[in-house]
């Protein structure tokens, strides 16, 4: 009797199957093809990515390359105008690193109100990467530190010495000159001794640091 039951169990399960399949079977279908196309659609953005990423990387390396070319004036142009194409149409961290070369010409060729106003815009962007933002505001306190607000300058110095801080080093060095600039210099050196004997720092940071001290016996 048991295996009579088990049967009839068995069989009604499958009939209501089949009228579930019946009834459901055009939503299985679409659902299917939903999945497939979202899978496709997944890898195709990826592929799309990965070659606007390739051009990017080679527009940028083009406009690279120009820089060592002689420096004349129609060289310049050329240079800038492709870097600004490139802040404009790359993928974020290329649009970043095009806009840091963009501002270094600006200052190198004596627009340097332009400069840091660029590597402000820089350093307030939250989409660009942190390590290229912070990297821009050290830019805009170095090219300011002689004549900046001293309050501005400290702030963001000393965000950028905090431990962990790629930028650390540079951003003491820049510390130790805006106090020797507002006159505090027993600060100065003490910044500047630590500086010194620091073997994490760079041995330029390391050996500048040396060299001023000497200068302040």
């Amino acid at each position: 009797m048991v295996d009579i039951f088990d049967e009839v169990d068995e069989e009604l399960r499958a009939e209501r199957a089949q009228q579930l399949l019946k009834r459901y079977a055009g939503l299985i279908i679409a659902a299917a093809l939903l999945i497939v196309a979202g899978a496709a659609g997944w890898e195709g953005w990826h592929w799309w990515q990965a070659r606007q990423d390739l051009a990017a990387g080679q527009h940028y390396l083009a406009a690279m390359a120009l820089l060592q070319s002689p420096a004349t004036a129609a060289t310049q142009q050329a240079v800038t105008g492709e870097f600004d194409a490139v802040a404009r149409t790359a993928p974020e961290g290329y649009r970043t690193l095009a806009r840091l070369q963009a501002a270094a010409l600006m200052a190198q060729h004596g627009d340097l109100k332009g400069a840091i106003a660029l590597w402000n815009d820089l350093a307030t962007d939250s989409d660009a990467e942190p390590l290229l933002r912070d990297l821009a505001s050290l830019l805009w306190c170095q090219h300011q530190i002689d004549t900046g607000d001293p309050g501005m300058l400290e702030g963001r110095l000393k965000a950028l010495a905090e431990p962990g801080n790629a930028w650390r080093p540079l951003a003491q060095e820049q510390l130790a000159l805006l106090d020797l600039r507002q006159g505090r210099t027993a600060a100065a050196k003490t910044t500047l001794s630590k500086l010194a004997q620091d073997v994490t720092a760079p041995n330029g940071v390391r050996e500048r640091a040396a060299a001023l001290l000497a200068r302040l016996g």
